[in-house]
């Protein structure tokens, strides 16, 4: 069973910088792809950034540039670095972690190839 859990959410005004971290057992990186997504209330969930087992990212277009996807193995905890903060990106963020095939991965951040799924932290972004 891989378990996920989320930190480093809050408030912070637009322009500012946040650090999520998502903390997993032991070799969950070594053996899934990750994806960090959020949902804003009243929307769908979106992917944000996913990064493959081989160390491949990817970022959906409304973030790029201003996020990065990373991770410490050592440590077993995923990141998501999130500058130049933006109202629109207030929203709840969740870590996941899937098996897929290489082409899959790349097409997309794909919601339904990821099996475990953190609880989330609020983000929130104010003028």
């Amino acid at each position: 069973q891989v378990q996920l859990v989320e930190s480093g959410g809050g408030s912070v005004q637009a322009g500012g910088s946040l650090r999520l971290s998502c903390a997993a057992s032991r070799n969950t990186y070594s053996r899934y792809c990750m994806a960090w997504f959020r949902q804003a209330p009243g929307k769908e969930r979106e992917g944000v950034a996913a990064i493959h087992i081989g160390g491949g990212t990817y970022s959906a277009d409304s973030v790029k540039g201003r996020f990065t996807i990373s991770q410490d193995n050592a440590k077993n905890t995923l990141y998501l670095q999130m500058n130049s903060l933006k109202p629109e990106d207030t929203a709840m963020y969740y870590c996941a972690a899937g098996s897929m095939s290489w082409t899959r991965f790349w097409s997309r951040i794909d919601e339904s190839a990821y099996t475990y799924w953190g609880q989330g932290t609020q983000v929130t972004v104010s003028l």
